[in-house]
């Protein structure tokens, strides 16, 4: 098949770049284009390059074995491991689902003022779970599709509104460069782009899409370049945007906005709206992402701990039981944080989710170069991907022991 038949495929790869591209990597491009400028561009570019070697594993683990990664998990590793992953995403789950409502929430604020941001934040959570609830993938991939084409271009009509330097933008993505001071803001860049958990709902949304053989493989890999190619596209626009505006004009709780308010300055106001309407763009494309992907995760870990536990079911009792186990953690990630709106996390739970977090990516990065290249039959991994998941093992190494000593 031509490439240009394999491009109207694609739809997951989109899907999990609306989901990858939220809140965080918008701010921290932000924080790193407003204190380094231009010189970090290439940050971008390392960060999607790596989770496209990780997406891609999840992919290729999939459709050579026909299992999911959390089923491999079970199969492969002792009970424990994946014990410890159902316990992250439960408090994972809890954290991000607050974080999404408010940062929806705020940005509908910045737009429409008349409501509060706690308002806004519960009803676009009630929204994104009916849109889930009621319709099939089919309509959410349209609906992402849509929102990643909305953010996208909205940013990088802002990017040019900006008039920035553009000799020094290319030489910011192609020359690396580590000014004094940066190494963890890069580091940080890097490990944000392109999401984390949220990787692993692509082997859901490929299979949904009927993408469920070994044949499927080189689609995925266009489909995942299109997605990873937009995610680095996206940073490096945010970063753009950013250069110009002074650190300190983007610190604090509401760091967009302030950026937003500092773009007016020198783009008018029409530029402002625009940045705000591709922050709204996509954080809310992130909660949807996330609403539909990450109940998945539970449903299959309640599942593969069936098969574990040889726990016979009727077929049609099964796929009851999963799309029942699939409900209950949909209303507990839309529904249940949304107390955070109104009052502080609790220490103990960004504790959790902090330690068991940075231990996510470190772990993922070697379980599928395992899983890859000793349990697969005819789609063990490239040279090249072995080598970028050993690059990202490594760093998320690097940023584990950060985080954690951060915490001492």
């Amino acid at each position: 098949m031509s490439l240009f038949k394999q491009l109207k495929y694609i739809g997951p790869g989109l899907v999990i770049a609306a989901t990858g591209i939220g809140a965080g990597d918008l701010v921290a491009a932000s924080v790193g284009g407003a204190n380094f400028g231009y010189v970090i561009l290439w940050s971008a570019l390392i960060g999607a390059t790596l989770k496209y070697a990780l997406n891609e594993g999840v992919a290729r683990w999939q459709l050579d074995s026909g299992l999911s990664i959390i089923e491999g998990w079970r199969q492969h590793f002792p009970g424990w491991v994946s014990i410890l992953f159902l316990i992250y995403l439960l408090v994972w789950s809890f954290v991000v689902g607050a974080a999404l409502s408010g940062a929806c929430g705020l940005a509908a604020h910045a737009i429409f003022p008349f409501l509060s941001v706690p308002v806004w934040g519960i009803i676009q959570a009630i929204v994104a779970l009916f849109l889930i609830t009621f319709f099939k993938y089919s309509l959410f991939e349209k609906i992402m599709k849509l929102l990643i084409g909305f953010m996208f271009a909205l940013v990088i009509i802002t990017t040019i509104i900006s008039q920035p330097d553009w000799l020094q933008v290319f030489k910011g993505i192609i020359i690396p460069t580590i000014p004094s001071g940066s190494i963890w803001l890069i580091l940080g860049i890097i490990g944000g782009v392109g999401g984390s958990v949220t990787i692993l709902s692509y082997g859901y949304w490929i299979k949904e899409k009927g993408w469920n053989k070994s044949s499927y493989m080189s689609r995925v890999k266009i489909d995942l370049s299109v997605a990873y190619i937009l995610t680095a596209l996206f940073g490096i626009a945010v970063m753009v945007i950013a250069a110009d505006v002074k650190p300190e004009a983007i610190s604090g709780n509401n760091m967009v906005l302030s950026l937003a308010e500092k773009i007016g300055e020198t783009t008018g106001k029409t530029g402002e709206w625009i940045f705000l309407l591709g922050f709204w763009g996509a954080v809310f494309s992130s909660m949807l992402g996330v609403w539909n992907g990450i109940p998945f995760l539970f449903a299959d870990f309640m599942k593969a701990r069936q098969n574990k536990l040889q726990i016979k079911l009727h077929s049609k009792t099964e796929k009851q039981t999963y799309k029942r186990n699939y409900r209950l953690f949909l209303i507990y990630l839309s529904l249940l944080p949304l107390v955070f709106l109104f009052f502080q996390k609790p220490v103990w739970i960004i504790i959790i989710y902090a330690v068991t977090g940075s231990l996510f990516m470190p772990f993922l990065a070697f379980t599928l170069y395992w899983l890859n290249n000793k349990k697969n039959k005819s789609l063990k991994n490239p040279t090249s991907i072995n080598v970028l998941l050993w690059i990202a093992f490594l760093l998320f190494v690097v940023l584990m022991l950060f985080k954690l000593y951060e915490m001492l």
